[in-house]
């Protein structure tokens, strides 16, 4: 049977640091069951926002409603459906890994030994630790770590997970394991995947919003948006010196260095001649042509129409 599913409100949400920088501006998202990914640069706000979320501080203004629960006031609830895996967490390096997770079972109230040895086994079972319980986590991989991590978040079934920076430092095979483990949580809860890398997202996210300087620049679905792009990135390969010629005379997308040589990509609605071919748009070009307004113009004309 699926659980109830609940909606993740937030309504013009600011945050301002005592020095000046204001770190949420106006933010107002509507996030559904799944999993959901919150792109942008460091430094974009999605830390900030994620510890508001998960009640570690307040914002200047604003509200945040999940489901029927206010965030704000009713912080206690809150933390009984929350679960959270931060960019940086600790662990007691001494302790082995199926005592850890029952010490904290107990810390979230399941307080009766039968069950909590089941939940433990469970959780240690679906994350794929069970072979390594009785190892201690001081030998842990850097993926063995955060799958652990995400076994501490999922205890007491939370209805919202919040997943800070997950693959920042994991090796490739660690990532796809990870990865996969995450897509398998967002069937009945809301998962949030707070990231500056793009193909987690795209991997992942059947929802996604941009961010940046504390401002959402796009909310949308990532094929949706990549759908949008089609006919508008075209790709050149010129030598590196070429760049800054080409940069004056382009909307320049991104650059990546190849065989000693520069793929660049544009944002163009025709053809924009100088050797460039048309080819398939994907995240990453989403993301880029967001961050640098490329394809504001569009939004902005339909947000002219729908008013109108």
């Amino acid at each position: 049977m699926k659980n109830h599913q609940v909606n993740l409100s937030i309504r013009n949400v600011s945050k301002t640091y005592s020095n000046g920088v204001r770190a949420l501006d106006n933010v107002s998202l509507d996030i559904p069951a799944g999993m959901y990914g919150l792109l942008g640069p460091n430094g974009a706000g999605k830390s900030t926002l994620m510890r508001t979320l998960v009640t570690l501080q307040e914002p200047d203004e604003g509200s945040i409603h999940l489901g029927e629960i206010d965030v704000l006031r009713q912080q206690e609830e809150v933390r009984q459906t929350l679960g959270y895996l931060p960019q940086e967490f600790g662990l007691y390096p001494k302790a082995k890994a199926e005592d850890l997770l029952d010490y904290f079972a107990v810390l979230k109230g399941i307080t009766n030994r039968a069950s909590r040895r089941e939940v433990v086994e469970a959780l240690l079972k679906q994350t794929n630790l069970w072979d390594v319980r009785r190892q201690k986590l001081g030998g842990f991989s850097g993926g063995m770590k955060q799958r652990f991590g995400v076994a501490v978040a999922l205890l007491g079934n939370p209805k919202l997970m919040i997943v800070d920076e997950p693959t920042a430092g994991l090796d490739p095979a660690e990532r796809v394991r990870f990865l996969n483990l995450l897509s398998e949580l967002g069937e009945n809860s809301i998962v949030i995947l707070s990231t500056h890398i793009v193909e987690d997202v795209s991997e992942l996210c059947t929802n996604m919003a941009i961010i940046n300087k504390g401002k959402i620049l796009k909310e949308a679905e990532p094929l949706k948006a990549v759908e949008e792009l089609q006919g508008m990135i075209w790709r050149c390969i010129v030598h590196k010196s070429k760049l800054p010629a080409l940069e004056l005379e382009h909307k320049v997308v991104s650059t990546k260095l190849l065989s000693g040589r520069t793929v660049v990509h544009i944002y163009s609605e025709e053809h924009p001649g100088n050797g460039f071919e048309l080819v398939s748009p994907n995240l990453e070009d989403v993301y880029f042509t967001t961050m640098a307004g490329y394809n504001q113009k569009q939004s902005v004309q339909q947000e002219r129409e729908v008013q109108l």
